[in-house]
């Protein structure tokens, strides 16, 4: 395993992130296709044995049930100054007035339910999930650098307009506000539009970039009118690609040809693209089966040539802007 450092921040992180949205009581949340804590425990275990340091999980995810499961894991298979423990706040948590969002109030009372529900004292890397239209950010970004003092470490954005993020970053300079070290952002061969705006800003700014759903939801891994229970019950995922199934389906055939003639699984492939991408630091990955871990580390050493990369890029037409509005 390679760490690297997560934006110009000190933090070390492994080059593979552990997403830990698949881990939750299936019956909580909007989210059937979870596994249960008996089911969840060996893939934590065994991305831990593979050297992965980096786990991302969120408040929202089956209703805190993820966090809860991370947490005993974490606690029962490793020491807590050898993980990178990241979750993040805005979605809603109970029904009613404050529930949700990026208010002050908010911010402050579920930092301390996440803290909770995982076991620990402190997080290391604490994510507004969205953009909080009705909460100013000044207000947001003040009560971040408040908590920073004590229970987070570091603090992160995720999915957002550029100029949105921009102003973020400005604000918290000019003020003397805690920054935003990285960015959770939808990247994939599938969705390139981060290209033109997010992922330039990150760079300039020296912004750590973990993208989220790097295989697409596992449309990169499998031909593209095969299904599975996730992706027939996941209709967040179906809006993604549902205005450019064509274009994206020649992707997906062309990953299929690459991993092919290369003799590997195209999880591998289509991982090993977003490992070539330099802005890129440690895509997010999700495992529900074996294989899907040991996929993700052999991506790490799969050198794809400049005509493979051009190859797999060719196909893309721009796509409406998504997970996010």
């Amino acid at each position: 395993m390679d760490y690297v450092r997560l934006g110009r921040s000190g933090l070390e992180v492994s080059r593979l992130c552990l997403g830990c949205m698949t881990y939750g009581v299936p019956d909580r949340g909007n989210h059937p296709w979870t596994l249960d804590e008996d089911q969840s425990r060996p893939f934590i275990k065994r991305a831990l044995e593979l050297g992965i340091t980096f786990f991302d999980t969120a408040n929202v995810y089956s209703d805190g049930t993820s966090e809860e499961i991370v947490g005993r894991a974490l606690k029962d298979f490793a020491r807590r100054d050898e993980v990178v423990i990241a979750t993040k706040v805005h979605g809603r948590m109970r029904p009613g007035p404050n529930g949700a969002g990026l208010s002050r109030l908010a911010i402050m009372s579920e930092i301390d339910n996440s803290l909770r529900r995982l076991g620990t004292d402190y997080v290391d890397l604490y994510q507004i999930h969205r953009w909080d239209y009705a909460t100013p950010i000044e207000e947001t970004l003040e009560a971040l650098h408040v908590v920073k003092a004590g229970k987070a470490r570091y603090i992160g954005a995720s999915s957002m307009y550029a100029w949105q993020f921009a102003k973020a970053l400005y604000t918290a300079d000019l003020n003397g506000w805690t920054r935003f070290v990285s960015m959770q952002n939808y990247y994939n061969l599938l969705y390139r539009e981060e290209e033109r705006e997010m992922l330039r800003l990150c760079q300039a700014e020296g912004i750590g970039v973990i993208p989220w759903s790097p295989l697409a939801r596992g449309r990169l891994t499998r031909d593209w009118d095969e299904t599975s229970a996730r992706s027939e019950t996941d209709e967040f995922g179906k809006s993604l690609y549902a205005q450019t199934a064509e274009a994206d389906r020649r992707v997906v055939e062309r990953v299929a040809e690459i991993a092919a003639r290369r003799g590997v699984p195209r999880a591998q492939v289509a991982l090993a693209w977003l490992l070539h991408k330099p802005v890129v630091t440690a895509p997010i990955v999700g495992a529900s089966k074996p294989q899907h871990l040991e996929d993700a580390m052999a991506a790490m050493s799969l050198t794809l040539s400049p005509e493979e990369i051009a190859a797999l890029e060719e196909p893309y037409v721009p796509h409406a802007l998504a997970g996010f509005v």
